[in-house]
């Protein structure tokens, strides 16, 4: 019996959100804690699941900030590192009307780029039933590092692969660099999620089930979780496509957290039935719930410490029916 259903490994930062204007007229930001991974993690805590994550950050007011935060939602924090001599990477995120966001990163370097292979703790990836990770762990050589050593040791140990690209093109030299990581991650992943534009960039196929197509036959990932927005989400598992519509909300405030929501709600899903029984009934299901926590994190500020409880989200599914 394994102590944790999941670990992750990558970013953990600030990301400071558009919160309307001052009585001057200026733009404020308000500093809610995030990073893919965790957010993942925060969903299945919410879900029931003990979860690990392994990261750096600074020793500076954001860095344990939000090192408290994790343990306030549960997650476990034996491997996240405390640097003294770094700075933990911060977020700034534009919210546009629809939704939609942009970011501006303040991480040359950020506390989580500088965690290295060393720094790994392996007996934490052995306890773990699934290893979770992105590619903002693999944009430098010292974490690509770190990341690869985690994965392997997931892999020798029995654990699902969980990948999500979460792309984010300026943290990147260049977009080419990013293909090359991403790349590397579909070929080593179980489960992945991926979102409607990721797949466009790194396929070139407009198509969904095109792209799909062309990944499955050259990675062979048990698993694919293609998010769409506003359009809801598939599932393409062996020979069935799976899709579910989504929950759309007249409240929505901005969508950051909303992908990570979605993949750790898939995740809960695999812990409960298994990765080699699904059928189109259970991917139904996971994809039902998983849009509809996504829908219901679109009309909070911030991810991590907002996610939904289960029965909040079978309470909001049941409302739509």
């Amino acid at each position: 019996m394994k102590k944790f259903d999941v670990t992750a490994l990558g970013e953990l930062l600030i990301d400071f959100t558009d919160n309307g204007k001052s009585a001057q007229g200026n733009t404020l930001f308000e500093a809610n804690p995030g990073g893919a991974p965790c957010n993942v993690l925060a969903m299945l805590n919410k879900c029931g699941h003990p979860t690990a994550f392994i990261g750096k950050v600074g020793k500076d007011i954001f860095g344990l900030k939000l090192k408290s935060t994790l343990e306030e939602v549960g997650i476990n924090t034996s491997n996240l590192i405390v640097d003294e001599n770094a700075r933990t990477t911060l977020a700034f995120v534009q919210t546009f009307e629809d939704g939609d966001r942009d970011f501006s990163f303040f991480r040359n370097p950020g506390a989580d780029m500088l965690l290295t292979a060393q720094e790994v703790d392996e007996e934490l990836i052995k306890d773990s039933r699934i290893f979770h990770f992105g590619t903002l762990s693999m944009t430098h050589d010292g974490v690509r590092e770190a990341t690869k050593r985690a994965i392997a040791v997931a892999k020798e140990s029995g654990a699902v692969i969980s990948f999500d690209p979460n792309l984010r093109p300026p943290l990147w030299n260049s977009l080419e660099d990013a293909k090359v990581q991403v790349a590397y991650g579909l070929g080593q992943c179980d489960v992945l999620k991926i979102s409607d534009n990721e797949i466009q960039w790194f396929t070139g196929e407009e198509d969904f089930d095109a792209g799909t197509a062309k990944l499955r036959k050259e990675y062979d990932i048990p698993l694919i979780l293609l998010s769409m927005g506003r359009d809801g989400s598939r599932a393409y598992y062996k020979d069935l496509k799976v899709e579910a519509a989504p929950f759309l909300q007249e409240s929505t405030i901005e969508t950051t957290g909303a992908g990570d929501t979605f993949g750790g709600s898939c995740l809960h899903y695999i812990l409960k039935y298994g990765l080699d029984d699904l059928d189109e009934s259970r991917l139904k299901e996971m994809l039902t719930f998983a849009n509809a926590a996504a829908s219901i994190v679109t009309t909070r500020k911030g991810a991590l410490r907002v996610m939904p409880e289960i029965e909040e989200v079978e309470s909001f599914i049941q409302s739509r029916n």
